[in-house]
């Protein structure tokens, strides 16, 4: 049943195409029934599966000369990520209800764009992981270029070269994979019991975990990432922060860290200090927290702001990864949830109720138009966003940030206190853009008069309720998504990884 998550995206991409140019809303309307009837299939299937274990959804011969299977299957991390991206589908069409230029073009490669990831996450066979990774890079690029803003062609070229490269590197770690493994299969469960050497572990694990690492924002490699959601239509943004860099956590956790384990394994000698690729991307993930803020700091663009903060809460992912403690893990996998339905929030706050009602992000000029009093609902939706964002309790971003830092603590004790640092930097950007973009004092002798910004509108409202409701739901009551999670990440296609873990 899951299966039709994927079909009925890309039937609702191409049914809007089919309609005639002039019925923009039309498109809308489609667009949005295929992302609330994916939303329901995972819905139903996540209720219907409390124990997170594996499940099939499909297989068939696809490839049978090289083993490649057309392979769907579903566990708990999975049922999770398809849980967040039906969320985030929906409000980013109920964000976008004012599209009118090309909207069936804007909704067609919308919903493309929302089949590829929920084929990633269902994916069993690395073949087919591939192609739908490779799907949901084409339908970004054109989103950004034809429909963003600030320096829209740079930033599709920019984020399309970073994946491409990324995926370069993957698609070399899989076939060395294929090819060491005998040839013989692509099956990730297979593959994840097959006993690759450390040689080729410690080689391969890096090249993949980087490869996907690009895609979730990995400092040095996240310079694409606030370019392109500050250039990315709202929508857009809220699909590039709330699934697409998940994409890049979730192959980082699934490939690498569960088929080459023992490339986490200490190398024997020390360079610089680092012992281990576990040394190194912990650190990798710990500059990207404390440095994401850091510059976030010192923004005057308000979607930069939140785009650099993206940065900052990706590194609490990559280092829960790292800690290779099973709550740790466990948080990152929140997190990814977290991360997803806040981000898309403020993406939505900040591009839609804030921007396209007065033209501007500067936030020097948002300052004169106290906007509190003019958008309210933009307002106080920015103010709870911002506190579930940084880890109010009550919110979905505390649990699993929280989860993360006891992980680490165990694990890099340091680095947890440094991380606790990023968090108190957060929470001075979060309140320096939440007071001059809302708060600031009022000038009278602005050019235009912001009493006359349009209302918020019933989609809008709808939308902001459902990430909000979803963030809160979590933050309140946790073991909704922990119980799937906890029992997927026990299974046996991690056994190596937490054998690995207690050497």
């Amino acid at each position: 049943m899951l299966a039709w998550t994927i079909y009925i995206s890309f039937l609702g991409a191409l049914a809007v195409m089919l309609l005639p140019k002039r019925f923009a809303r039309g498109a809308r309307v489609l667009a949005l029934l295929a992302a609330v009837a994916g939303f329901a299939v995972s819905l139903m299937v996540f209720a219907k599966h409390p124990s997170g274990e594996l499940v099939t959804v499909a297989r068939t011969p696809w490839v049978p000369s090289l083993g490649v299977e057309y392979h769907l299957a579903a566990d708990g991390v999975s049922l999770t990520l398809l849980l967040l991206t039906g969320v985030v589908a929906i409000c980013g069409v109920l964000f976008s209800w004012n599209i009118e230029h090309r909207a069936r073009e804007f909704f067609a490669f919308y919903l493309a764009l929302i089949g590829g990831v929920y084929g990633v996450f269902l994916s069993f066979d690395l073949l087919l992981l591939f192609a739908f990774y490779e799907i949901a890079i084409v339908p970004k690029y054109f989103l950004i270029a034809i429909w963003g803003s600030t320096r829209r062609e740079y930033a599709a070229m920019k984020l399309a070269l970073y994946s491409f490269v990324g995926s370069a590197m993957v698609l070399i770690g899989l076939v060395a994979a294929y090819v060491v493994a005998g040839a013989k299969t692509m099956d990730l469960a297979q593959l994840a019991q097959f006993p690759f050497s450390i040689h080729f572990q410690m080689w391969a694990f890096p090249m993949m975990f980087v490869g996907f690492g690009i895609l979730a924002g990995l400092w040095p490699f996240h310079t694409w990432a606030p370019t392109g959601h500050v250039a990315a239509p709202t929508a857009a943004s809220m699909l590039l922060a709330g699934v697409v860099m998940k994409l890049g956590a979730y192959g980082c956790l699934r490939v690498a860290m569960m088929l080459f384990p023992r490339g986490l394994d200490p190398w024997g000698f020390h360079v610089l200090g680092f012992g281990s690729w576990r040394d190194v991307f912990a650190l990798l993930a710990l500059v990207g927290i404390v440095y994401g803020a850091m510059v976030a700091l010192v923004q005057r663009d308000f979607k930069f702001v939140i785009g650099y903060s993206s940065i900052s809460h990706m590194g609490f992912v990559l280092l829960g990864l790292m800690t290779l403690q099973q709550i740790g893990v466990d948080g990152a996998v929140l997190q990814m949830f977290s991360h997803g339905v806040l981000a898309g929030l403020l993406f939505a706050v900040v591009g839609r109720m804030v921007y396209d009602r007065t033209h501007t992000r500067d936030l020097s000029e948002l300052e004169r138009m106290h906007l509190s009093k003019v958008i309210p609902f933009a307002a106080g939706t920015f103010v709870l966003g911002s506190m579930a964002s940084i880890g109010l309790p009550g919110f979905s971003g505390f649990v699993a940030e929280l989860q993360i830092l006891i992980g680490a603590w165990r694990a890099f004790p340091v680095f947890a206190i440094v991380a606790g640092l990023g968090i108190v930097i957060g929470i001075a950007y979060t309140w320096r853009a939440m007071q001059k973009a809302f708060f600031g004092k009022s000038d009278r002798g602005a050019a235009a008069p912001v009493s006359q910004l349009p209302a918020i509108t019933i989609p809008e409202r709808l939308g902001a309720a459902i990430l909000m409701g979803a963030s809160v739901v979590i933050g309140l009551y946790p073991q909704v998504l922990l119980r799937v999670i906890v029992p997927a990440l026990r299974s046996p296609l991690f056994e190596g990884l937490w054998r690995g873990s207690s050497r």
